[in-house]
This record gives structure tokens, sequence and C-alpha cells, in this order.
């Protein structure tokens, strides 16, 4: 498949279009959409690994975000218990959200 696409480039490359310089005019615009293209994925990752801004970060299974939420009381105890079961199909232990 890349055989393919690199053969048609360099055809394309190669044929006169009525322009004085061929058509390498082709294969340059290719590698500049690309380039712009890794450039602007490349930032992208960049400030989202330096904001840290990926919805659940590493380590925070949503148990653990469950439990920090009936901690800082944004959740009452019976809306920990529904929850909590609903993402483990088994009711918590007796001592949690008391």
């Amino acid at each position: 498949m890349n055989a393919d696409l690199t053969s048609a480039a360099l055809l394309l490359a190669d044929s006169d279009w009525g322009h004085m310089d061929g058509g390498w005019w082709v294969v340059m615009v290719v590698g500049m959409v690309l380039f712009w293209a890794l450039a602007i994925v490349g930032l992208v990752w960049l400030v989202r690994e330096l904001t840290g801004s990926r919805g659940l970060r590493s380590g925070q299974e949503p148990l653990e975000l469950l439990d920090r939420r009936l901690a800082e009381g944004t959740i009452s105890p019976q809306d920990y218990r529904e929850r909590r079961e609903i993402l483990t199909g088994s009711p918590p232990p007796e001592d949690a959200g008391s």
C-alpha cells in the first residue's frame, strides 16, 4: 500500500502539469499538510500533558472518586451506597458511608 502511494506521488511529481517546475508541488503540499498536522497534534498533546486536563488521572478509579466525593460531602451516604452498588454489582461494606 505504501509503495503504491509512493509510486503515485512520484508519478504526479514527475508529470508536467503545464508548469515549468513539474509536479513536485503536489509532494510539497502533501508534506506541508503532514508537517502542520503533526505540529498541531504535538502541540495539543504537550498542552494536555502540562495542564493535566485528561478527565480521569492515572490512579483515580471510579470507586476512588466515589469515596472522595463522599468524604468531601458532595454526595449523601445513601447516594454513595446506590452508586457503589451500580459500579460493583454488590452492596458496600456495612461501615462504608455510615
